[in-house]
């Protein structure tokens, strides 16, 4: 043991809880099927020794076509998830039943109740350890704001980029060459859908081809159809009817009697992860606040069982998300799913490790794992 080890071990205490992490590398999405399970089949894992070759010679590449001294942009755009709304609260507060539920089912009994810009501090502050030179945007557009339409919420992000971007775009033209641009996005949970929804929107077109990396911590992206945790579905349940949670309507399907014409269903008809060129799923079995297949945008065993309409929509849902992600074969695209085994024992037997709140959590609060 070394005195780094030793530094470690005091920084992050005991070694032997330390966050499991299974890194699935894929370098084109899995053939489109309808048969049981059997995308995965083709899913061919890259050799990390080539997968490495590959992306050195990449950058090299890259490199020897940008000798000039015109600078890359590079700009990061983290999105918080979901907030209470103060209508909500002041309702739960004054039925002392529910809040004692819901303070725990929306995390309104923490010191800092998510929903916030700087949910993603930490993320933000290692990204910046390794790229000191990028620029950062921590989302204030939705901010309280997380209960309605995501489709609204969208807009409000959609706008606040884009004026983050030409604002940065103008000050590096003044300073010298403006060469490359790249615009990466961080999501946590609802967030994820709301980066998409604002993708999709038409004020964004002009910023399509500066897509660079999308990094989803624990998104719901094929919404929470076949969710198998029935505590906390009991509680989407109650908040649906309650006013002013239009986006848990629109993430059970329930914003329109067909789904066909649901407002998820139709963003996955979206190239809304078309553009990147880089994508990475963070998710965990553990998290029972979202979906685990929801979060890897892949199948899951009900889905492969269900032979009714639902089922059907759910595949095809899954397969148009898949086909965006599989790139060109002229083109370059990295997809990861990070599989994260958090040690939550430290939590003890409570409410949050039973709804599995803590492991939704851990990915905003656990240096280690950050």
């Amino acid at each position: 043991i070394n005195n780094r080890s030793i530094q470690d071990m005091h920084m992050f205490g005991d070694p032997s809880r330390i966050p499991i992490v299974i890194v699935e590398r894929v370098m084109n999405a899995p053939r489109r099927t309808i048969s049981e399970n059997s995308y995965l089949r083709h899913i061919e894992l890259v050799n990390s020794h080539s997968f490495q070759t590959e992306l050195n010679s990449d950058i090299v590449n890259k490199e020897s076509t940008q000798q000039s001294n015109a600078r890359v942009l590079k700009i990061v755009v983290f999105v918080h998830g979901f907030q209470a709304s103060l209508a909500l609260i002041d309702f739960w507060q004054k039925n002392a039943m529910l809040f004692i539920y819901f303070s725990s089912f929306l995390d309104l009994s923490t010191k800092f109740t998510k929903g916030h810009h700087l949910d993603l501090r930490l993320i933000r502050n290692q990204w910046l350890l390794i790229d000191p030179k990028v620029e950062f945007l921590m989302s204030e557009a939705n901010e309280d704001k997380t209960s309605g339409d995501f489709r609204e919420m969208g807009q409000r992000l959609a706008q606040e980029v884009v004026s983050f971007v030409k604002k940065k775009m103008d000050k590096a033209s003044r300073y010298g060459n403006l060469g490359d641009i790249r615009l990466s996005f961080v999501g946590h949970s609802l967030g994820n859908l709301i980066i998409r929804t604002a993708i999709a929107e038409s004020m964004m077109e002009p910023f399509l081809r500066y897509l660079h990396t999308y990094v989803s911590v624990s998104g719901p992206h094929l919404g929470y159809l076949y969710s198998s945790n029935s505590l906390f579905n009991s509680g989407l349940w109650l908040l649906k009817k309650l006013k002013g949670t239009q986006c848990i309507h629109q993430l059970t399907f329930t914003d329109d009697p067909d789904i066909q014409n649901t407002f998820l269903y139709k963003l996955c008809k979206q190239k809304t992860l078309d553009h990147f060129k880089h994508i990475i799923l963070l998710s965990s079995p553990q998290d029972g606040y979202v979906p685990y297949h929801s979060a890897r945008i892949e199948s899951c065993h009900a889905a492969s069982h269900d032979n009714s309409k639902k089922g059907r929509l759910f595949l095809e849902m899954l397969n148009d998300c898949l086909d965006q992600i599989r790139a060109n074969p002229s083109e370059h695209r990295v997809f990861m799913r990070c599989d994260v085994n958090f040690d939550v024992t430290a939590y003890g037997k409570n409410l949050n490790s039973f709804l599995g709140r803590a492991a939704h959590i851990e990915f905003l609060e656990s240096d280690i794992f950050v």
